[in-house]
């Protein structure tokens, strides 16, 4: 791994996504293969870098002294959600396409709403994820 890569900034801050999963494997291998994410720590946490961002997946567990009250869990609910990630992709079609060929399971081929045009896969443990493509005119 390159120190370079972790990210662990020197000064300001970096934000990474958290997501609990079941199968860290499972997961790590879906987030490398759909999006050629670089895999940083291979395990408790899968660490990764993803595009311009970073992911951290691990299990999910009871209350720890620093969170007294949480219990983190994968989505119990998978059609009610209160965060996704969002992905902007430069040709939407394209994408789709690929991501299909992959093994993603897209809940509907992508719609264009105007401003963009978008749909949504699911990861391993029903996290939602948009896939979108802006329509408008880069100046």
């Amino acid at each position: 791994m390159n120190p370079e890569d972790f990210p662990a900034p020197r000064d300001g801050f970096v934000l990474t996504h958290f997501l609990v999963v079941s199968d860290q494997d499972r997961s790590r291998e879906f987030y490398k293969t759909l999006f050629d994410g670089q895999v940083l720590i291979e395990r408790d946490p899968v660490i990764m870098k993803v595009a311009n961002t970073w992911l951290i997946l691990n299990a999910g567990g009871g209350p720890t002294d620093d969170k007294p009250t949480v219990t983190l869990t994968t989505p119990p609910d998978p059609n009610r959600t209160s965060a996704f990630l969002n992905v902007r992709v430069a040709d939407i079609a394209k994408v789709y396409k690929e991501w299909t060929a992959k093994g993603a399971e897209f809940l509907t081929e992508p719609k264009d709403h105007g401003r963009e045009i978008r749909a949504y896969i699911r990861d391993p443990d029903g996290h939602l994820i948009e896939v979108g493509q802006s329509t408008q005119i880069r100046s």
